[in-house]
This record gives structure tokens, C-alpha cells and sequence, in this order.
């Protein structure tokens, strides 16, 4: 494997993926290209799913708190308040553990990552100038789209 620009006669992956011409060569490219942006999603998806079962957990640990304890309570200063303001350090500090489906969709997506990722690592792996190119291409697309959170400061 050598560095190249070859376009025309490439062969990537299997035999079924020869290019026969520029239009198909940059057909492959924009494949890629957002080959690599569903990766990035896929990561974000990731995260947010993470969030989501987090935040639902917080919630039920809310409503199971108010429920089971609605009358006024002394939190550790004395003043008598209602349970959810006397629960949110006992909260925040519970551990969660997924559900086994919760689990297996979580491994799902880490899968699909590892897939994704993987692929494209073997595209990489032509040493095609213009198929990097367009890896980064991806790359960057992919986080400017995924990665544009509020952060915290």
C-alpha cells in the first residue's frame, strides 16, 4: 500500500466497488463523505441516549421521593421544607445501573460506531489522497453538525 491519487480504475473494499469513472469515483467520495458524518451522529446519538436515561432516572428518584413523602420534613439546617428540595444532594449523588434493554441498545449503538469506524479505517487504509481528504471532509462536517452543544462555563 502506497500513498496515491489514482481515481479511474481504483478498487476499494470488494471487487463490486471498482471505479470505472469520475462520476462514480466522486459518487464514492461523497459516500464517504457521509459515511463519516453518521459516524459523528452516531456518537452524538450515543451520548444523548446516555443523557435520556440519566435524566429519567433523575426523575423517577423525584417522583418516587414525593410520592412516598409528601408531609414536611427538617433537611440537615433545621428549616422545615417540602422532600424535593431537601433531595437533590441525595439524588444527584445515586448510582444508576441500565436496564438489560436499556444495555443492549447501548452496546447496539457502540456496535454500530465500532462498524462505522472500522470501515472507514479500512478506506483509510488505501492511501488514497482523495478518499482522506474526504474522510476529513466528513470529520469535520460531522462534529461542526454533532458536536454543537451548550457547554458549560
Amino acid at each position: 500500500m502506497l500513498w496515491n491519487w489514482s481515481t479511474v480504475g481504483s478498487c476499494f473494499i470488494a471487487r463490486s466497488w471498482r471505479i470505472t469513472s469520475r462520476g462514480m469515483f466522486a459518487g464514492s467520495c461523497l459516500g464517504v463523505i457521509f459515511l463519516v458524518i453518521s459516524l459523528e451522529f452516531l456518537r452524538r446519538l450515543s451520548k444523548e441516549y446516555d443523557r435520556f436515561l440519566i435524566r429519567q432516572h433523575y426523575l423517577h428518584l423525584v417522583s418516587q421521593s414525593t410520592v412516598l413523602d409528601t408531609n414536611l420534613r427538617s433537611c440537615q439546617d433545621g428549616k422545615s421544607v417540602t422532600v424535593p428540595s431537601c433531595e437533590p444532594a441525595r439524588i444527584s449523588n445515586a448510582k444508576f445501573r441500565p436496564t438489560a434493554l436499556q444495555q443492549a441498545i447501548r452496546a447496539l449503538l457502540h456496535m454500530l460506531q465500532f462498524a462505522v469506524a472500522y470501515f472507514v479505517m479500512l478506506l483509510a487504509m488505501y492511501y488514497n489522497g482523495y478518499l482522506i481528504i474526504c474522510i476529513l471532509i466528513g470529520a469535520y462536517i460531522g462534529a461542526f453538525i454533532f458536536s454543537w452543544e451548550v457547554m458549560l462555563g
